[in-house]
Formats: structure tokens, C-alpha cells, sequence
């Protein structure tokens, strides 16, 4: 039996893995990709100190830092159900059946479809399937590409394609439906991207993007956004348009762009066609907590987390004994923040396996993870802070009312 189980072996769960490994206690850690990493492994981006952070590079690093702390893998092994039987979790895959009485989940994000007419056609993917294509196999998805739907990770990514000599014809909204809603409304993308305009690498952009800080200058700002988009990194950033079908006989030929108004709708007789061999669909992120669901842990809806995220304290414990959460699964962040959260994690398993001295190193954990995400470049939902307090509140009335039962 091994003292502690790690189910994903992303930064959160390689960091958490090695604090684990390196405080003496015997770790596996399960995920189904060929590959440790994660989300990270396709992460390329230069920094604002000018360096550039490589996931392939960092992923490695972990990697070979977990070996070397005899950190167990399990890799290509999917985790299809999970219990607690007395003290002891049992964790089930296809290859074995394995037990702890401390698991660690760091099971990540889940990408979020956004349907659009002819998304079944080949040559249709989502944003991520994209950057892994690209960044991690070094395979480009096609000469020529659309992106619809405009947030921080399709901003990023379509950078990335760029700097692999892939084109992108085009960053536009989706149709607005049920589904889509404040993706395809003009006024809530642009007030989304308000929150990284330090990233646009036109000073004209940044500077206007200061001047946007009420509701006047934001309807203002859609009212006359350019009806053939700001392009940053020469890739034409589009609010006033969206994609109202994908088209091709048997593969992606185009898409069908429409003007639309303020409010997102069509506006009839504006349809145009712009010619490509890929589109990637970007719906954004939400924490990928299934197997908290199967466990038992209670969950809370946090829209500036990403979604529904298991309810769990600074220490990353949940309201099950011997149960953890770190990185995305507990709201979508960037990899930094989900490293500095493994570590917390990793150092509230040893100090509940038993090891003591570890309480300054445990506080100084909690509060580099503040400091990384102070300090991120990329911030997917600019209200986090205020989801972790959400989430703060309900673990301290979680708290008061065990105490209650007592």
C-alpha cells in the first residue's frame, strides 16, 4: 500500500508528489496520458521578463524530480471509480486496484464545447486540441484556421499557432443561443478581456483598454469596435461578428461570419465567408471534479472559479478524511498557482501522516500561493479572489457547523 495516491500528474500533482516523496513517504501518482504534465505540456509563452515558459521543459523537470524521489507512475491508466472503505481509499483502474488512506486529486480542467452548425466535420477541434497538436506532437493542425470564441486561453493560443507559422484568419464570437450566452455577447467578451489587456502587444491598445473602466465607455467601445476587428499579433480579434456555420463537403472548407449588434444578435444580410482547413472552438475552462463527485465531496457553484469546485480549505483538504484537491480542479489558474498548491498539498499529507516541524513550512506554502497568483501573467476569471473567499466562507460554515454536531 502506498501512503499517498495522486490521481493526475499535472503541475499539481507532480509538485505535490515530489513534497510528498521528498518528506519520505511512499507516492504513486495515476493519470491516463502517455505523458506526465498536463495542461502544462502545451504551454509557450513569453513571460513580461522577457524569458519564455516552456511546458515541455518545466514538465521534464518535474518529471525527473519526481524519479528522483522514487515518486511511482502509473501512466496511461484511467481512474474509472473511486471509495472509502473504513480508513482506506480504494482506487480502481483498468490495470489494478489500489489503496491509500490519503489521496490527492489534481485531475485539472475540461474544455467546454460551444456547438456551432457543422462542428462535426473534420477539421473541427477544440482550442486545446490544437496547442497540444501543436506544442506538444509538433504537428500543425492546417495552414489556416478560426477560432471562435474569444477569451484568455484563445488569445494565447492563437498566439502559439502564430509562432508555429500556422495562420489564423480570425478570433471571432460564436452564434448566440442557449448555450452560448455571454460568450457570443460583445459587452461581456470585451469586459473579459479588459482583465489581459497587459498582454496586447499594441501600446494603443493598452492605453485605450485604461479608459474603459465604467459601463458608459464599455458600450461605447462595442458600439464603434471596428467592424473588421483590432488585429493583436496580426490576428484579427473580432466582436462584432460571429461564426453562424462551419461549411465543407467532407472536410472544413470555410465558416460563415455575420455582423451582429450589441447585444450578440444576427443582423440579416451581413453574411461573409472566409476560407480555412481548421477550426478550434473555445469555450473556455471548468474544473474537471467528477471523481470528487464519486467520493462523496460537496460542491459549491463558483462562476469566478470556473464552475462547481469541491469544497476544501487554504490546506487543499476536503471535507472527507484523508481527501485532497489542488490545482484546477479547486478553479481554473494558471500552472504557477497549481504548482504552489500541490506543495501545500503535499505538505498537509505528510503533516497528517504523522510528521511534525512542518507548520512555518506549511503557512509559507499557503502564502506562496497568494504571491503566484498575485502574480500571474494569464488570469482566466479576473474575479478569483473573490471565488476563493466564497469558498473560504462555506469551509468556515462547514467548520461551525461540525462543531455544532459535536
Amino acid at each position: 500500500m502506498h501512503d499517498v495516491i495522486i490521481i493526475g500528474a499535472g503541475p499539481a500533482g507532480l509538485s505535490a508528489g515530489i513534497t510528498c516523496a521528498n518528506k519520505g513517504l511512499k507516492v504513486l501518482i495515476i493519470d491516463e496520458y502517455m505523458k506526465p504534465g498536463g495542461r502544462l505540456l502545451g504551454q509557450l509563452y513569453e513571460e513580461p521578463n522577457g524569458n519564455w515558459w516552456n511546458g515541455i521543459k518545466e514538465s521534464a523537470n518535474l518529471y525527473h524530480q519526481a524519479l528522483a524521489a522514487n515518486v511511482e507512475f502509473m501512466l496511461e491508466t484511467p481512474v474509472y471509480n473511486l471509495e472509502k472503505l473504513e480508513s482506506e481509499w480504494m482506487v480502481y483502474t483498468e490495470k489494478a486496484t489500489v489503496k491509500t488512506e490519503h489521496l490527492l486529486l489534481a485531475t485539472g480542467a475540461a474544455e467546454s464545447p460551444i456547438p456551432v452548425p457543422g462542428w462535426t466535420l473534420p477539421g473541427v477541434m477544440s482550442v486545446g486540441a490544437a496547442q497540444v497538436m501543436t506544442n506538444v506532437h509538433r504537428v500543425k493542425p492546417g495552414k489556416k484556421g478560426v477560432i471562435i470564441g474569444v477569451n484568455v486561453l484563445s488569445s494565447a493560443i492563437a498566439m502559439e499557432l502564430q509562432l508555429a507559422d500556422v495562420e489564423v484568419a480570425a478570433l471571432t464570437l460564436p452564434k448566440l443561443n442557449q448555450l452560448t450566452s455571454i460568450a457570443a455577447q460583445p459587452k461581456a467578451v470585451m469586459d473579459s478581456l479588459l482583465h489581459v489587456s497587459h498582454m496586447a502587444p499594441s501600446a494603443f491598445i493598452r492605453f485605450g483598454s485604461k479608459l474603459m473602466k465604467n459601463d458608459f465607455m464599455k458600450n461605447l467601445g462595442v458600439t464603434f469596435y471596428p467592424k473588421n476587428g483590432v488585429k493583436m499579433w496580426d490576428i484579427p480579434i473580432h466582436l462584432r461578428k460571429a461564426v453562424i456555420e462551419i461549411y465543407g463537403d467532407d472536410q472544413v472548407e470555410g465558416v460563415t461570419l455575420a455582423t451582429i449588434d450589441t447585444n450578440g444578435k444576427v443582423i440579416q444580410g451581413t453574411e461573409e465567408q472566409i476560407t480555412c482547413d481548421f477550426v478550434c472552438i473555445a469555450g473556455g475552462l471548468y474544473p474537471l471534479a467528477e471523481l470528487a463527485a464519486v467520493a462523496g465531496c460537496p460542491f459549491y457553484q463558483v462562476d469566478e472559479l470556473g464552475g462547481y469546485v469541491p469544497l476544501h480549505n487554504e490546506q487543499m483538504e476536503t471535507t472527507l478524511d484523508g481527501l485532497y484537491v489542488a490545482g484546477n480542479i479547486t478553479g481554473i489558474e494558471g500552472a504557477k498557482v497549481a504548482m504552489a498548491q500541490g506543495v501545500t498539498a503535499g505538505l498537509s499529507i505528510a503533516m497528517n501522516c504523522g510528521m511534525s516541524g512542518l507548520e512555518n513550512e506549511l503557512r509559507t506554502s499557503i502564502q506562496s500561493i497568494k504571491k503566484a497568483r498575485a502574480n500571474a501573467h494569464i488570469q482566466f476569471h479576473p474575479e478569483v479572489e473573490e471565488g476563493k473567499r466564497i469558498i473560504q466562507e462555506h469551509w468556515e460554515e462547514y467548520e461551525a457547523s461540525e462543531k455544532v454536531l459535536k
